[in-house]
């Protein structure tokens, strides 16, 4: 029963499948939570480009507001984490649509541009940040190329954006803003000589907030919608941020948040920028008061597309029996170019392996020791650039639910497993919110 003393957060964590909306509360030195709404996400095809629906997220945000608001008639605050690297483009009020996905292939064109005035060597000497295709940096090049950028007055991450939508405030978050490949790892804030070099104008680029801070108050026509009243502060926007804030740790251990991609690090008191790191693509993105020392490699997502390909209406633990009695015992490259964004992903696999999968049960087969495989590759790394051996290794999100893959994995990198199917990422939201 609900109590005058007991205060209520609200975690809005939207991935790149789905959202969810979750109150939680302290109890013991516990946070328990309740999810009250969720909600599916995804990309579709807008023209030449992969978007996401950005009206459809807006939407979703404040319904899930108005339910939480009908069950719990006073919330202290919420915030709001999604993916990295996406953001909106704005000129003063209105929106430059479509919100372009980072699955979308359009910055192929402009990264050797981007290199030849700023060599990546130089940029992650710089900013720590791995390279990706789809980072930030690439995206606002391309979207430099083509004009678009001529009358921005403000770029948006996602959680940004929507917490402008909710308050009329535009704030730029940390740990977010790390995701761009954009910001300096000693200072914290944008690196000015790189958005000079680039040509990328230098008012969308502001001072930088950190976790905890408040955006503002619901906009009237907001608290009219939703039934209340409440404030918006910042979380680790980013949802790995969040997440490796929400994991119940043993000093410096080794991660894996394992949903549609899986980051695998361990946290860090500085960023670790050498050839080394370079060379073995890690990442050092921004943490609540650390830096998460990372890699993002694979996950679940070629798990996901082999079953709406193969067997959409199977239950996943059907699928799991399948796999294990496999006989199947060949290993992918999984974060090869091809499973990025592969038309068929049955495919992926056939171009990528000795012998080409027989059954359905060969491909999960496939796919799950290919995981275990890149994670053992990236912990090595991980180590060798550390200068440490760690212990343990643990895993949450969706794919800590997945019994035989972390067996796997245990056998593959001879580290004790702690899986933990927790919402970690919403746990972490809120730990942010109640420590204020």
């Amino acid at each position: 029963m609900r109590t005058e003393q007991m205060k209520y957060y609200l975690a809005i964590d939207i991935g790149a499948s789905s959202g969810r909306h979750i109150v939680g509360r302290q109890d013991g030195g516990k946070i328990v939570t309740e999810e009250v709404y969720r909600f599916p996400n995804g990309v579709r095809e807008e023209g030449a480009h992969l978007v996401w629906d950005i009206a459809a997220l807006v939407s979703h945000v404040k319904e899930g507001i108005k339910v939480a608001f009908g069950k719990y008639a006073e919330i202290e605050s919420l915030a709001i984490d999604t993916w990295g690297c996406d953001y909106v483009l704005l000129g003063g009020e209105s929106e430059f649509l479509p919100c372009i996905s980072y699955r979308d292939g359009r910055t192929a064109d402009v990264i050797d541009l981007v290199h030849a005035k700023v060599p990546f060597a130089e940029l992650y000497s710089r900013t720590g940040i791995q390279f990706q295709p789809f980072n930030t940096i690439y995206q606002l090049c391309e979207d430099r190329e083509n004009g678009r950028l001529e009358n921005a007055t403000d770029f948006l991450m996602i959680p940004e954006y929507l917490a402008y939508k909710l308050t009329g405030v535009k704030m730029k978050e940390y740990t977010n803003a790390t995701t761009t490949g954009l910001v300096n790892a000693d200072t914290g804030g944008f690196d000015g000589g790189i958005i000079k070099a680039l040509g990328l104008p230098e008012n969308l680029f502001p001072a930088l907030h950190k976790p905890g801070e408040e955006v503002g108050e619901l906009l009237p026509e907001i608290q009219k919608y939703v039934g209340g009243n409440t404030k918006v502060v910042l979380c680790a926007t980013h949802d790995t941020g969040s997440a490796v804030e929400g994991i119940p740790m043993d000093g410096e251990e080794l991660y894996i948040s394992s949903g549609t991609w899986s980051l695998l690090g361990v946290k860090t008191k500085s960023a670790i920028t050498d050839d080394g790191s370079r060379k073995a693509n890690y990442s050092n993105e921004g943490g609540v008061g650390y830096v998460r020392y990372q890699k993002n490699i694979m996950g679940m997502w070629v798990v996901n597309n082999l079953r709406k390909e193969l067997c959409p209406d199977m239950p996943f633990d059907d699928i799991i029996k399948g796999a294990r009695a496999s006989a199947y015992d060949c290993i992918a490259d999984i974060n090869a170019p091809q499973f990025l964004s592969p038309e068929r992903m049955t495919q992926a696999f056939d171009v990528s392996v000795k012998r080409v999968p027989k059954v359905w049960a060969d491909y999960f087969k496939c796919a799950f020791l290919s995981l275990a495989e890149s994670y053992r590759t990236a912990i090595a790394e991980l180590e060798a650039n550390t200068g440490k051996k760690y212990k343990k290794l643990y895993i949450v999100g969706g794919g800590a639910k997945n019994g035989y893959l972390n067996e796997l994995t245990a056998k593959a990198t001879g580290k004790e497993v702690i899986a933990l199917p927790i919402e970690a990422t919403a746990i972490g939201n809120l730990k942010i919110q109640i420590k204020r």
